[in-house]
Order: structure tokens, then C-alpha cells, then sequence
């Protein structure tokens, strides 16, 4: 979930004025607390919908206030406010975020080139040195057994196929049960033929804005729910005063077992209607990035908080007094709303579903587009909807997807209890998965005593297993929709994630030496045309097979060739000095490079001009700091030590060549080329100029890193070489892949190859994503058996 008023990166040392945290708790109102806010519309109504009848005695109706109580103070206010929301990952929340805590800390991580370099990146941060702490039992036995590291990504995946449902099922139901408010309004005949047209409408005309982002009206987001927090506590103050003001002693943890003894099974049954009290819970932990832990919390415990207490209770007094109901269907929360305010209410109720419907829908989103990242979802296209405004996306194909089984969903259900059963199953999914991840954050990251751990796991576990036996009995009453959607998502996921790693290991089993590419072209008599060639792939050492069917095929490559790695590493945020890490493949004069760039899982790729700019600039700097490091007679020394194929510089070289790395193949160079106007004086440095576009020069600065005149000299070629190459063109060359199976291949694995193939034709290429502009793509056909 994403943050609709424009939040940046923020820093999880970050201290925050006590206004600046007043001012973001009032916008998480908008972002975080929708779906949690429009809860009460429904959660009564699921309740009462056929397990449990309202009687005369009270007893339900004051056991459900007494579980509902119980239920937001134990979950979203102890769990996630005390507790999970410290979980965070530089800052960042989420199942990804528990998920990339774990793999930092222990070796389960089944993300493909991985490097050492990458443990250095500030957002890499441990608590600890891992060479000195004592390694746990749990710990050496998860980093032992690679079935676990399976698991651990499955149970990650599933939480995450749940919020995609859910992302189907908010939505639906909330709207849904706002505009069912009008059966008290309208006529039996015309509130049937009037209540779902115009859901339909609201969501058809909510999924259609997408594109155009929320920042346009996503100021009025708090604002919407902050006035219907004040109107479900005013109602609730009436209701107690005016109807029941004994109904507090319902808060006694009494009554929930006074409930069940009477209920028995059915009220067991009724749970799966109490858990949607927590519903949109998630999305505190989700949210965290984009505000601080100090903002949700206040704005939860200040204001959320108590307002559905007294939503609840007050629902629950006005029921209390009122007995004679002709059906169950009217158990909700507009039979408590006087009819002199219903209407507005009703409006008010409508625009409060919006909003949190809004939210879930950018968090699937967000969700997906960290799958995609972490290549665990096929390629799909990401608009930015704000150049501004951080986090801001949307996803075309998703969107309308989801839309259509919005609309599906409320023509095909069309009562509050059976989208309530599909609801609650993926909510509490979604929390186990959450509880289960928080258990090894606090043994594996926090270093906590492993009792504490499993205290945690059972204490909550227990609860929201409760809750998740009581909503999969209505499996057959609604909750196979989100098992059906997270089984179809599953697959999807799988058969992604693991072609996509034997391509890897096919990758790594063909590529070509170093040797091999230098001595081309005295064989096929080789052909350097002017140009960058930007030869894309997924190794970061080595010369990848695409390439080498691509020179042996057409014996000419560009004079600069630079093999591009766009790779995922495990942390939310790579800080743009910190994204490339540039080496050399062959000796100076073949001018060939290796460019290795790092995202999170939660950054979003440049466009195409921005990064070739700043590849050209990091670059420019290499080269200057590689005859630096060359120039120096220990780096001397230790370069005739390594294989001379590939030279590797890095920052650090500058102050102490000695505690520079060599065991990863390429290290960062964390220094930028001066950025100059075109009029600005250079002083005594040499200096080039690159045309990088018709309003902007770069200009590389041959400065005091480099020692020698001859060293000079060379650097100043190799400028000039780089310098012509870009005004000449770049040319982006892509693997086009086709996937086979191996004669003798298992069933399961010839259909995970179809599938596959079948989603890499139906879904977007690498060249979208990548945002490769057509007229610079050049593909390269390559089959891989696995």
C-alpha cells in the first residue's frame, strides 16, 4: 500500500518533530486506516448472517461485542502496534520486508548472483557481525536444509497471494455493504435491483481513475476518514447514552466464554464474521516506509482505536434494546443510524469505502511489483503516476484484471456473508504468515532467546489459528474463492520463479571465457562498429551465451561494449551512489566493461535516458579511477596476482589499497563526474565533453587521480573513445529465450516449461520493463534446455 500524499524515502534512524508526527498521523488516516475505519459496515452483519441468531437474552450480541474488543486490542494493537511494527526493514514494512530481514541474516536467501559487495550496501546493515555472533540452533538448521529455504519462499509467497485476493475482495465488499445502507431507504423490490448496478458502477468508476494516480485527490483522503472516525464515535456516544449505557460490562472476557457455551458450534462458526474486525490491520505494518512507527501508532491509539470500540459498542446497545428484526440481514450497521442523519451517513459510508478500497488496491500493486523484482511474477508494465510523489503506481494489466473480478465477485455473491467468508480466510492468512515471519525476526535478527520467539508464535498463532479454522469451515459458503485465486496465483508465481532460476543455472553452465572473447576476433577476423552495445544479462562474471551466438553469427560488436546486470538484492532501497558496480572484462584497449546494477525490492527502474546517462558518467569515473589504481605500484603488484582479464576498482582504492576485497568479481565506485553547464570554467583539468542529450553536456574531468602524463594519455584516449561512442548511438541487446525440456523430463516439469513459455508470450517482455526504446533493441534469439 502506497503513499497517496507523497512521502519519500525515509530514514529508519530518522527522528521526527512532535509536528511533523502529528502531521503524518493525520495523512496515514487516508493511506493506512480506510480499510480498518469502514470494518464496522460489515462485521455485525457477516456475524449474524445464518451460525447465530440475536435473541432476547443478549448473550450473542454481548459475546460478539466481547470477542470484537478482545480481538483489536490483542491483535492490531498489541501484535502490530507494540510489536511487528519494529520489525522494519530499514524503515519498510511488509511481508517482503520481514522476509529480506531473514535472508540478510541467515543463508536462505534463493535469489540467483548474489556477490559479496552486496553485504556493503548501507541499507545491507546488520545489528551485529555475523563472524561474531553465536549461530542458533534454528539458524544453522535453516541455512542447512535448502528444502526450508523452499518453504520459507512458499509460506512468503502465500502471504502474498493473499493480499492479491484481498486486493479482490475489499473492494467488493466494502462498497458493497456501504450502499446496502439504501435497503432502509428504498422499497424490498427496488433496493434488489438498485444495490448492485450501482456497487458495479462505483467500482467500475474507482479501478477507470487508476491510471490517472491519487495525489490529484489524494488530499482529501484523511479528511474523508477523519470525519467518518468522528461520525462512527459520535453514533456510537448516541447509541450508548440513548439506548444502553451498561453495555461496557460486555467487555468482560467473560462473556466470549458465556457466547460459546451457549452457541457451541455455531458459534464457533460466527468467528469468521469477528476476524473482519481486524480487517486492513496488515496495512499498518504494509505503511510503515511511508510515515514513521511513532505516526501510526499515535494515530491508532489515539483516534482509530477508540473510535471503533465505540462504533462497536455502540451497535451492540442499539441491539441490545431491539429484538424484532423479519431477518438476520438487518444485524448490521445502519439499523443503528437514526434516519435523520442516514443519508448523509450513507453518503460519508460510500466515500470512506473508496478510500479504503483505494488502499488495498495500490498496495496489490506494490505487492506485485516486489514479486516481480524478486522474479517471482511474470514481467508486467509499471506506470509511474507521479513523477513527485514516491511509490505512486500503477500496473494496467493488474488493474483491469482486478477490476473485472471485483465486479464478478459482487454480481456472483451479491450478500455480505459469503464476500465476508472469502474476506476474513485471506485476512488471517496473511497474519499467520506475518506471525510466523515476526517468530524468526526476533530469534534470527533481534537475537532474542528462542523462547520468546515461540511464545510469540503461540500466543498469537493460537488466536489467528482460531480465527483461520472457523473461516476455512465456510470453505464451501464463499472461502474457496481466495484458495482458488491463491492456488491459481501459486502456480503462476512457481513456474515462474523456478524457469527463471534453471535459466540462470543454464546461463552459468554456458558462459564463455574471458579468453574465448578476447581471441574472437583473430579467428573471425572481428569487426568493431562505432557505438555503446549494452549486451543485457542475468551473470555477473563471465561472457553469457547469448552473446557469443550473437559475434559468432554476425562477427561485429560495438567499440564499447558494456555487459549490463540488472539484479535484485534483499534490501528495500539501493541509495543511488551505491547502484553500480562497474568492472572491466579484457584489458584496456578492447574497451569492453561490466556493469552491474542494484535495485530493492521496493525501487523502481529509471527510464532509459537517465540510466544511460548515468551509466556513461559511472563509467568515465571508472576508467579515471582505474588508472588511479593502476598507477600505484601495490595495486601493481596485486593485479599481476589476479587473472588479466578483468580488472576491478573500487572506491576504497583511494584511501587504502590494502583492505580492497578481491573476492567478488567487480566492486562500486561510489564517486560521480562533475555535472557542469556547458559555460563553466574548467580551470587547469583536461576535460571532454559528451553530448548526452540536445539540452545537457557531461563533461569528464581528468583530474588529480590520475598520477602519470602516460597515464594520462590513456585515459584521455579512453574518454575520447567512450565520448565517441555515445555520440554515435547505443544499441540494447536482449536474449530472446525460448525454453525446452531435456528428452526424458518429468510430467511436472514438461508442464512448468509450457507454462512458462505460455506467460513469457502472453505477458511483457524484458524489453518494457527494462524500458529499451524500439529503435535501439536488438534481440538475440536463444533456446534453453533444461
Amino acid at each position: 500500500m502506497d503513499l497517496e500524499f507523497g512521502r519519500g524515502m525515509r530514514s529508519p534512524l530518522q527522528r521526527d518533530s512532535w509536528k511533523t508526527t502529528m502531521l503524518l498521523a493525520y495523512q496515514s488516516l487516508g493511506v493506512v486506516y480506510g480499510d480498518l475505519s469502514i470494518s464496522p459496515l460489515y462485521v455485525f452483519k457477516s456475524t449474524f448472517a445464518e451460525d447465530i441468531q440475536h435473541s432476547d437474552t443478549n448473550e450473542e450480541i454481548f459475546g460478539v461485542l466481547s470477542f470484537v474488543f478482545w480481538t483489536l486490542t490483542l491483535i492490531p494493537l498489541i501484535k502490530y502496534v507494540s510489536i511487528v511494527l519494529r520489525a522494519d526493514d530499514n524503515g519498510e514494512g511488509g511481508t517482503f520486508a520481514l522476509y529480506s530481514l531473514i535472508c540478510r541474516h541467515a543463508n536462505v536467501s534463493l535469489l540467483p548472483n548474489r556477490q559479496i559487495a552486496d553485504e556493503e550496501l548501507s541499507t545491507y546493515k546488520l545489528d551485529r557481525n555475523p563472524e561474531t555472533t553465536e549461530k542458533t540452533l534454528v539458524k544453522v538448521w535453516l541455512e542447512k536444509h535448502k528444502n526450508l529455504h523452499t518453504a520459507l519462499l512458499i509460506m512468503v509467497l502465500i502471504g502474498t497471494c493473499m493480499v492479491i485476493g484481498d486486493g479482490v475482495l475489499t473492494p467488493a465488499i466494502s462498497v458493497f455493504s456501504a450502499v446496502s445502507g439504501l435497503e432502509f431507504s428504498l422499497s424490498k423490490d427496488h433496493h434488489e435491483y438498485a444495490v448492485i448496478p450501482i456497487t458495479c458502477v462505483i467500482l467500475a468508476f474507482l479501478f477507470a481513475l487508476q491510471h490517472y494516480g491519487t495525489h490529484r485527490v489524494g488530499f482529501i483522503f484523511a479528511p474523508i476518514v477523519l470525519a467518518w472516525l468522528i461520525c462512527m464515535s459520535a453514533l456510537g456516544l448516541y447509541n450508548i447514552i440513548h439506548w444502553n449505557p451498561h453495555v461496557y460490562q460486555a467487555l468482560n472476557p467473560y462473556y466470549m466464554f458465556k457466547f460459546l457455551k451457549k452457541t457451541r458450534k455455531y458459534g464457533w462458526m460466527s468467528l469468521g464474521g469477528i476476524l473482519l474486525c481486524m480487517t486492513g490491520s496488515e496495512a499498518m505494518f504494509a505503511d510503515l516506509g511511508h510515515f514513521s512507527y511513532s505516526a501510526i501508532q499515535l494515530a491508532f491509539t489515539s483516534l482509530v482505536y477508540p473510535a471503533l470500540i465505540l462504533a462497536y459498542m455502540g451497535q451492540a446497545a442499539y441491539l441490545s434494546k431491539h429484538h424484532d428484526f423479519y431477518s438476520n440481514s438487518q444485524v448490521g450497521f445502519y439499523i443503528a443510524v437514526p434516519d435523520k442523519v442516514r443519508w448523509p451517513v450513507l453518503v460519508l459510508a460510500i466515500l470512506a469505502s473508496v478510500v479504503g478500497s483505494q488502499a488495498i488496491i495500490s498496495g496489490t500493486f506494490s505487492i506485485i511489483n516486489q514479486s516481480q523484482s524478486l522474479s517471482c511474477f511474470p514481467r508486467v508494465k509499471v506506470v509511474h503516476t507521479s513523477e513527485k510523489i514516491h511509490g505512486q503506481i500503477y500496473i494496467p494489466e493488474i488493474n483491469w484484471l482486478l477490476m473485472i473480478l471485483c465486479i464478478a465477485v459482487t454480481v456472483g455473491f451479491r450478500d455480505t456473508k459469503h464476500m465476508g467468508n472469502a474476506s476474513g480466510l485471506a485476512v488471517i492468512t496473511v497474519m499467520l504468515v506475518t506471525t510466523f515471519l515476526t517468530s524468526l525476526v526476533i530469534m534470527l535478527c533481534w537475537h532474542k532467546p528462542p523462547l520468546l520467539a515461540l511464545g510469540f508464535l503461540l500466543f498469537f498463532g493460537s488466536i489467528e489459528a482460531l480465527y483461520f479454522s472457523a473461516s476455512l469451515i465456510k470453505f464451501l459458503e464463499g472461502a474457496w474463492l481466495p484458495i482458488l485465486l491463491a492456488l491459481i496465483l501459486m502456480a503462476v508465481m512457481l513456474v515462474w520463479h523456478f524457469t527463471t532460476i534453471k535459466k540462470y543455472e543454464f546461463d552459468l553452465q554456458n558462459k564463455v571465457t574471458l579468453e574465448w572473447l578476447l581471441a574472437l576476433g583473430d579467428k573471425l577476423g572481428m569487426v568493431r562498429v562505432p557505438g555503446i552495445g549494452l549486451v543485457y544479462t542475468d551473470l555477473t562474471s563471465g561472457v553469457p551465451a547469448n552473446f557469443s551466438r550473437f559475434v559468432t553469427n554476425l562477427p561485429a560488436f560495438h567499440k564499447v561494449l558494456v555487459f549490463v546486470c540488472v539484479k535484485s538484492v534483499p534490501v528495500p532501497y539501493v541509495f543511488p551512489a551505491e547502484r553500480y558496480l562497474i568492472g572491466r572484462v579484457g584489458p584496456p584497449g578492447h574497451r569492453s566493461y561490466r556493469c552491474i546494477v542494484r535495485y530493492g525490492y521496493r525501487d523502481f527502474h529509471q527510464d532509459v535516458d537517465s540510466f544511460e546517462t548515468e551509466l556513461i558518467e559511472s563509467l568515465a569515473t571508472f576508467i579515471k579511477l582505474d588508472a588511479s589504481y593502476r598507477c600505484s605500484e601495490a595495486s601493481e603488484h596485486q593485479l599481476e596476482e589476479r587473472e588479466p582479464g578483468l580488472t576491478v576498482v573500487g572506491s576504497n582504492l583511494l584511501q587504502d589499497h590494502s583492505g580492497y576485497d578481491f573476492q567478488d568479481s567487480v566492486q562500486h565506485s561510489a564517486a560521480s563526474v562533475e555535472m557542469r553547464p556547458a559555460d563553466s570554467p574548467s580551470g587547469t583539468e583536461s576535460e571532454l565533453t559528451v553530448q548526452a542529450n540536445s539540452a545537457k553536456h557531461v563533461r569528464f574531468f581528468i583530474d588529480s587521480l590520475v598520477a602519470s602524463p602516460e597515464a594520462e594519455k590513456h585515459v584521455t584516449e579512453e574518454l575520447e573513445a567512450l565520448s565517441a561512442a555515445r555520440e554515435a548511438g547505443t544499441a540494447f541487446i536482449l536474449g530472446h529465450s525460448h525454453v525446452q525440456c531435456k528428452p526424458g523430463s518429468s510430467v511436472v516439469k514438461k508442464l512448468t516449461v509450457v507454462g512458462y513459455n505460455f506467460l513469457r508470450r502472453n505477458c511483457r517482455g524484458p524489453d518494457v520493463v527494462l524500458r529499451v526504446p524500439p529503435a535501439s533493441l536488438l534481440e538475440v534469439g536463444m533456446v534453453y534446455v533444461l
